[in-house]
């Protein structure tokens, strides 16, 4: 079986070793933002596709017979896209989601739809440790009321203002390390997506141990596929298991 992995996740690596183990004819896509990406088994492609019409042409050209959408929670297009080029090409869509994080009852967090309104629900005068990203990232910082440790795999393609300071890190994050930073800092909001796994956790735990508020930026919502939040479940929901 012939399989497109939209990939760029731990998740989507361990997929695709486990189909290539299985003697699948597996692609993984990589959108081609980080510049020293773990590969995965199989054959890779970099790059975007060129909207639904071009991964609709992709997939016809490839022979593609099985898409899973195995990028980030947070990937947004290619998630969208991939809906609907799934449906226009009659290829069954699995989406290999992992779960969210779960709200303790004693967390301090502040549920927002998107960047722009975590940047307004910045309390004023805050310093802020920043784990959302790139993108949107120029909302946050247009807060020059505010002060900012951003924390980032990349660095971003500008400079950023004097009332931010660039932290380059690569997870996973351990409890110990992620506790010692906001103390170091003296971090008192906490800015991050639920993006849910085991590498980046550690922050929100720690800004619970510390009574530290958490703006959390709630997952968007995706259109219909068979969603699954492991590889296990991946790989039967593709019927691809023997």
């Amino acid at each position: 079986m012939r399989v497109l992995i939209l990939g760029g996740t731990a998740e989507a690596r361990e997929l695709a070793d486990r189909l290539v183990a299985l003697r699948h004819d597996v692609i993984t896509s990589l959108a081609g933002r980080t510049s020293r990406p773990m590969l995965p088994a199989g054959a890779l492609r970099v790059g975007k596709f060129g909207g639904v019409p071009g991964l609709v042409g992709y997939m016809s050209a490839m022979g593609i017979e099985r898409l899973v959408d195995a990028t980030h929670p947070y990937a947004g297009l290619i998630s969208v896209n991939a809906v609907a080029a799934g449906r226009q090409a009659g290829i069954p869509l699995v989406r290999l989601m992992r779960a969210e994080w779960v709200e303790p009852d004693d967390a301090r967090w502040s549920h927002v739809p998107d960047i722009g309104a975590a940047a307004r629900a910045l309390p004023a005068g805050c310093h802020a440790l920043v784990t959302t990203g790139h993108e949107g990232l120029e909302q946050l910082l247009a807060r020059a009321d505010c002060t900012f440790v951003v924390r980032l795999i990349e660095p971003p393609a500008e400079a950023l203002p004097r009332h931010a300071r660039l932290l380059l890190d690569r997870p996973p994050y351990s409890l110990e390390d992620e506790r010692a930073l906001l103390r170091r800092e003296e971090i008192g909001v906490l800015v991050s997506k639920n993006s849910g796994g085991e590498q980046t956790a550690a922050k929100v735990a720690a800004a619970r141990e510390l009574g530290i508020g958490v703006i959390m930026v709630d997952r968007p919502a995706y259109g219909p596929a068979v969603e699954v939040a492991t590889v296990d479940a991946a790989i039967e929901a593709l019927h691809l298991g023997t």
